[in-house]
């Protein structure tokens, strides 16, 4: 049906009103789509209007070059199709802004493309894009803060209520793409990020937000993708996230680093982790390092997480989970930062292929122990290649570092290394290697409580015992299957090894356990 040029001219007009929904084109306010007049005024002014009444204000087709804009309470920012926003490439375009609210980096970022503080019932949607051309504000120094300097976000919203994202594709940031900070109820659905153009090149970050969901979203970043944060007393909590194609040079799906308030109640499912098309790096490695990363290093607690069905295609790590000390203050008076917890974590129906040598790991340190962990259902190809020797066995606790999958280098074990943990249960889960690897699958240190149940370890895995144990108590290790020979299932070792049974497993191994140094001999359950 055509659609009368009456009707178009009405929509088009900021007179008109569509039920309660006012329409104000930019084009009525000054604004020119050539891409090379600055627009700031004549945008910011039909916002200003818009929000008088509530409405939405429309970019039509062409370019609109910009720099900062201040979104208000009941305004949506509707992009037509082949409607671009591009941010200016003249840092004094955009004004320092200085959130009420305190969190770590409030010394230092300042500045977005759109920008939202206390403002309720905001939305941008579309089919258009936002290019904020951010590869304009190269950094010249690595020192911190300076770095973060002068890098404008692209979207930046702080104590908002009821916001919306939908549709938009968004490319080019100097910085993060788009940081939620203490906001509520906040609904992103169907955007498109492709950001490789300079440092911190995230795809979106949700800091210390509550009740958001995210699904139906593409994103290639050169810096981690889906990000979960706390850069403050605030958890990040109940969170959903859903049906998610996601590419990272390096963390495709992160909660932390900063971890301040802490985690609860987030859930993920069926999504894919893919490598990014961008095979050139500024951070990270072409595939990504890591496919899920559960990182607390600066106090606060992660409870209550479920990730369901994931592909991992080609990261180096495919999981990492890390419990650290690292106490990082988000601000300066909070004196001594206590450790985190870190507990009620399930990871269920992963596939992954393509991981690198390096193995997966669960750790908390020494008095922390991370805390009631499930995995299920799990199948993951290494690369394998790897010749054990007594060199890999001396793994540093690096309680203080950043909480990265690859910081201890290649571990001991070629599928999981599991240290500092309490109730731990592994079920179902299928390790496969490329080259031989003569590595244990899994080691397992100081874990009180521990199930390793229906493991399969395909014929590329020649060690020689498949489970190290060393100061382990309450374990049960049921239902293995080994395909290739070895000499023993499980060696255990530590004085404080104790209440370990070893039931119904199958497979071409000469002895059922060795005892290795300091093992009590009366260990065994019977």
């Amino acid at each position: 049906m055509k659609i009368p040029a009456l009707f178009i001219l009405l929509f088009l007009s900021s007179n008109f009103v569509q039920g309660n929904n006012r329409i104000y084109n930019i084009l009525d306010y000054g604004a020119i789509n050539d891409g090379q007049t600055i627009n700031t005024r004549a945008i910011q002014n039909a916002i200003d209007s818009c929000s008088k009444q509530g409405g939405t204000v429309v970019f039509p087709a062409g370019d609109f070059l910009t720099g900062t804009l201040y979104l208000k309470s009941n305004v949506t920012l509707h992009l037509a199709e082949n409607a671009t926003i591009l941010g200016s490439t003249d840092i004094n375009d955009y004004p320092h802004n200085s959130p009420g609210y305190k969190f770590y980096g409030d010394t230092w970022v300042k500045q977005s493309l759109i920008y939202a503080e206390k403002q309720e019932n905001i939305a941008i949607t579309g089919n258009g894009t936002i290019d904020g051309q951010g590869w304009a504000f190269k950094t010249t120094t690595r020192k911190k803060p300076d770095r973060y300097m002068n890098r404008p976000y692209v979207l930046w919203f702080v104590e908002c209520t009821n916001v919306k994202v939908e549709n938009i594709f968004m490319t080019n940031s100097a910085m993060w793409m788009q940081h939620y900070l203490a906001c509520n109820k906040v609904r992103i659905k169907g955007i498109r990020v492709f950001n490789h153009c300079n440092y911190n090149n995230d795809m979106i970050d949700i800091d210390g937000c509550k009740d958001v969901i995210i699904s139906d979203c593409i994103g290639d970043t050169d810096d981690d993708a889906l990000t979960i944060k706390s850069t403050s007393s605030r958890k990040s909590e109940n969170i959903i996230v859903n049906n998610c194609i996601l590419s990272s040079h390096c963390n495709a799906i992160k909660c932390g680093t900063e971890s301040s308030g802490g985690f609860k109640n987030i859930v993920i499912s069926n999504c894919i982790i893919r490598p990014s098309e961008q095979r050139t790096t500024i951070y990270g490695t072409p595939n990504g390092i890591s496919g899920i990363t559960l990182g607390m290093v600066d106090g606060g607690i992660l409870d209550g997480i479920n990730i369901n069905n994931i592909i991992i295609d080609g990261v180096t790590v495919p999981l990492y989970m890390r419990l650290g000390n690292r106490a990082r203050a988000y601000r300066p008076d909070q004196g001594e930062i206590p450790v985190g917890s870190f507990k009620n974590v399930q990871i269920s129906n992963i596939y992954a292929t393509g991981a690198d040598s390096i193995s997966c790991s669960i750790t908390g340190i020494p008095g922390h122990p991370i805390e009631n962990i499930s995995l299920s259902n799990i199948q993951i190809s290494f690369n394998g290649g790897v010749t054990i020797n007594e060199n890999l066995f001396d793994v540093p606790e690096l309680e203080t570092h950043y909480p990265e999958s690859t910081k201890f280098g290649v571990l001991p074990s070629s599928a999981f290394y599991i240290r500092h943990a309490k109730n731990v249960n592994i079920n179902r889960v299928q390790f496969s290697y490329n080259k031989t690897d003569t590595r244990p699958a899994l080691i397992c240190e100081d874990v009180n409580n521990l199930r390793l149940q229906n493991i399969s370890v395909g014929i590329n895995s020649k060690p020689k015992y498949m489970l190290g144990l060393k100061n382990c108590s309450n374990v049960t290790v049921s239902g293995w299957m080994i395909n290739s020979p070895i000499e023993a299932l499980v060696n255990i070792e530590g004085v404080a090894s104790e209440e370990i049974g070893i039931y119904n497993n199958q497979g071409k191994f000469v002895k059922k356990v060795q005892l290795g140094r300091d093992a009590n001999k009366n260990i065994l359950k019977r």
